[in-house]
């Protein structure tokens, strides 16, 4: 009785994860037109560990035990859309952060912006975790910490960041996961040029369960591959004083984009994930702050699903229910957030 009690929850456990996937894959694809790396980016440091293919479409970030590696656009963009597909990689990857952001903190180092999607390593058998976060004005500190729902080294997926002058969207596979308003944050809103970056590196201190698990180069070299690379919007000269007319055309072109426009379908499927794949958010993390930070809608609801570390309760229940760091993001390790 008890096989068949655990066999009917596996079974079920299944059909849930293949519903909300479905959820996420019912949505319009992007339009997107991807460019070649020397069109539109070089390598940032590692030189010998940026592999690009013969046709230049598609590029390999590697880490041994010598290096990491990365590149980066050769433009700065005053607003943007920037999306790559990236497949990470496999094996054990424990300690080990690939990351796809913009920032400008090698220009303004005092009030740099920066958008982050960070992937935070695995161990064989565990749930992927990544995070995104925000910087504006060099006020950071909002980070929100998810589980994926695939395997993102089995194959590649599509990360996307849109900033504009009125929101900011962070997607995966067309399907939103991060919305926040200029309106909301207010001078905190990301508001100088920045470059697209993509690193791979060494962070055993911090990345997987607060530090608990290293990089391990037995497994080495780890690679992450990035094709369909992506650049849309204006781009400037970071001194220059005049930018809202320079880029107003190039602004109304992605604030009419496609993946501009939240579907109801999308935000229905961008609800969804936020319910059951977001471990750790900011916003509910009350030891941090106090009083929330202005962008945060709390929902009386939702709240209840968080602790006041800001982790959410749902990682508890499924205990239960089973057997080179110059040009990286800015990043900070919270207490035991990826505690397992």
């Amino acid at each position: 009785m008890d096989y068949f009690h655990s066999h009917s929850k596996g079974i079920i456990a299944i059909l849930s994860l293949l519903l909300i996937h479905l959820a996420y894959v019912a949505t319009a694809a992007f339009n997107v037109t991807s460019i070649p790396f020397n069109r539109g980016f070089s390598p940032l440091f590692g030189d010998g560990n940026v592999v690009r293919s013969s046709d230049d479409k598609s590029v390999s970030l590697v880490l041994n035990q010598y290096t990491g590696s990365g590149f980066k656009s050769s433009d700065l963009y005053n607003h943007g859309f920037f999306s790559a597909r990236i497949k990470l990689p496999s094996e054990y990857t424990a300690g080990i952060v690939v990351a796809f952001y913009t920032t400008n903190g090698d220009i303004f180092q005092k009030t740099h912006d920066e958008l982050d999607f960070e992937f935070l390593g695995n161990i064989r058998g565990k749930r992927w975790r990544f995070q995104t976060n925000v910087y504006g004005n060099g006020s950071g500190g909002r980070e929100e910490r998810y589980y994926l729902w695939f395997d993102p080294s089995k194959e590649f997926h599509r990360y996307s960041i849109l900033w504009t002058n009125k929101s900011i969207i962070f997607s995966i596979d067309e399907v939103p996961i991060r919305e926040i308003q200029s309106d909301a944050m207010a001078g905190g809103f990301p508001s100088k040029p920045m470059s697209l970056y993509a690193t791979i590196w060494d962070a055993s201190n911090w990345a997987t369960s607060g530090g608990k698990y290293k990089v391990d180069y037995k497994y080495a070299p780890f690679v992450a591959e990035f094709n369909n690379l992506a650049l849309h919007g204006c781009a400037v000269d970071p001194i220059q004083e005049v930018l809202a007319t320079t880029c107003s055309q190039k602004d109304d072109q992605l604030e009419n984009s496609n993946y501009a426009r939240v579907t109801p379908k999308q935000r229905r499927a961008m609800k969804k994930f936020r319910q059951s794949h977001m471990y750790y958010s900011y916003c509910y993390d009350t030891i941090r702050y106090s009083t929330p930070l202005p962008e945060c809608v709390i929902d009386p609801v939702e709240r209840r699903h968080f602790k006041d570390t800001g982790r959410s309760n749902f990682n508890e229940r499924h205990h239960r229910h089973s057997k080179r760091r110059s040009h990286v993001p800015s990043m900070r390790n919270y207490g035991d957030q990826d505690e397992d």
